[in-house]
Formats: C-alpha cells, structure tokens, sequence
C-alpha cells in the first residue's frame, strides 16, 4: 500500500521565501519517495512508514531552523 501526502509549507518570517521552500524540497529528495511538485504544493507518494518518517523528521528539522511556518499536510486515500 502506497500512502499519499499533499505538503504545503509556509515561510512566515522571511525576505526570501522561495528559498526556503527549495531548501524544503531539496531535503525530500533525501527519501525513497516519488515527487510531485506543483506550484503551491507538493505531491509525496510512498510506502506508509517513509511518509510519516519524512513529515516528523521534516516538521522537526522546521521547527529548529524556522522562526514561524505553516506546514499543512492533507493525507488522500492509499494506492493499493
């Protein structure tokens, strides 16, 4: 079974948030994920346990580098 993730993340206290969403990407590729970026939000699909492993380890790593940030995560039906 196949989970599917839609992030979307919001820099809230920055000059330049592009980069930070980059920055963001750039650290989900470390993952053994597909992804789908789209223009306001990105699409992970994996196994169950690598998804929910990347969003604590994504939410924790945030929460030490950001000042402020939203981080809204919609979980869609699995694949099977």
């Amino acid at each position: 079974m196949k989970t599917i993730a839609q992030l979307t993340y919001i820099p809230l206290a920055t000059h330049n948030p592009t980069e930070q969403v980059q920055e963001l990407i750039e650290h989900l590729a470390q993952y053994d994920l597909q992804i789908e970026i789209g223009y306001l939000s990105s699409t992970v699909i994996g196994e169950t346990e690598v998804v929910f492993d990347m969003i604590k380890d994504v939410y924790e790593t945030m929460a030490l580098e950001q000042e402020r940030f939203r981080f809204h995560i919609e979980l869609l039906s699995p694949e099977k």
